[in-house]
C-alpha cells in the first residue's frame, strides 16, 4: 500500500544522507529562548538566581548542538543531496552548541560567586563580555548564509514533502522566511555583547537591549515551532522519496 504513495519523482537513497537538522532546530530555538528567559531573569526580577538550574537549561540544548554539529561539521552527511545545508546548519550549530556548554559549565562552577556577589548579572555580563569577538564571528556567517539564501534560493522544500512543500512553486517564501531567521539570529549575535556594559553597569534596560531581546525571542519560538513540524514533514518526505 505504502509504495502507491510514492511519486515517481524525487528519489532519495536515505542510507547516504542522515537527517537530523529536526532536533537541531528544536535545541536552537530552546537555547535562543533560554539565553532571552535567562537574561529577563538576571535584570528583570528580584528573586535569587540558581545558576546551576540555568546551567542544566544551557546544557541540554548545548550538548545536542555539539554533538550533532560537530558530526555534520565533519563528516558532511547531505553531501550526496544538499551539500551546503552541512556548513549551513553544522558549522552554526557547533559553534552555538560550544557557547551554550561554555555558559552552562561557568553557571555551574561559579555558582555560590554568582550568588554572592550581589550583581548577579554584572558579574555574568562581565564574564561573558570576553566572548564578543567569537559571537561577533558567528553572528556575521549567520547574515552570510542569510544572504546566500536569499541570492542562491536554498531552503526551498520539494514538491514531496508535506506541507512545506504544498510551497514548491513560490520557493522565494521558505526562502524568504528560513533567511529571515538566519539573519535575525545574526543581528542579534552582533548586537549583543553592545549590550553587556550596561549590565555590568546596573543602568536600566536600554533599547538596544530590548530589540535583542525581541528578536531572538521570534526567531527562537520559529525555529523550536519549525523544527517540531518538521518531525511531522521530514518523515513525510522520506516515506514519499523512498525507492
Amino acid at each position: 500500500m505504502l509504495a502507491n504513495t510514492v511519486p515517481a519523482g524525487l528519489q532519495i537513497d536515505w542510507t547516504h544522507m542522515i537527517t537530523y537538522n529536526t532536533i537541531m532546530s528544536v535545541a536552537a530555538g530552546a537555547g535562543l529562548l533560554t539565553i532571552v528567559w535567562f537574561g529577563w531573569s538576571l535584570t528583570r526580577t528580584a528573586a535569587p538566581i540558581r545558576a546551576d538550574a540555568w546551567s542544566l537549561s544551557f546544557a541540554v540544548p548545548g550538548v545536542i548542538l555539539f554533538a550533532t554539529g560537530l558530526h555534520m561539521t565533519l563528516t558532511w552527511p547531505f553531501a550526496t543531496y544538499f551539500p551546503f545545508d552541512n556548513i549551513i546548519f553544522g558549522e552554526t550549530s557547533l559553534g552555538f552548541g560550544v557557547l551554550l556548554l561554555a555558559a552552562a559549565f561557568y553557571l555551574w562552577r561559579r555558582r555560590d560567586e554568582i550568588a554572592d556577589s550581589g550583581n548577579a548579572a554584572g558579574t555574568v555580563a562581565a564574564a561573558f563580555r570576553p566572548l564578543s569577538i567569537f559571537i561577533i564571528g558567528m553572528g556575521l556567517s549567520l547574515i552570510a548564509i542569510a544572504f546566500a539564501g536569499v541570492i542562491f534560493q536554498l531552503f526551498a522544500a520539494p514538491p514531496e514533502e508535506p506541507i512545506s512543500g504544498s510551497l514548491s512553486n513560490y520557493p522565494w517564501i521558505e526562502t524568504l522566511f528560513m533567511s529571515a531567521l538566519f539573519a535575525g539570529v545574526g543581528l542579534g549575535a552582533v548586537l549583543f555583547p553592545f549590550t553587556l556594559r550596561s549590565v555590568e553597569d546596573r543602568r536600566p534596560t536600554t533599547l538596544l537591549q530590548r530589540v535583542v531581546a525581541l528578536v531572538w525571542a521570534l526567531t527562537g519560538l520559529a525555529f523550536l515551532l519549525f523544527g517540531a513540524l518538521n518531525f511531522f514533514t521530514h518523515i513525510g518526505l522520506i516515506i514519499n522519496t523512498m525507492g
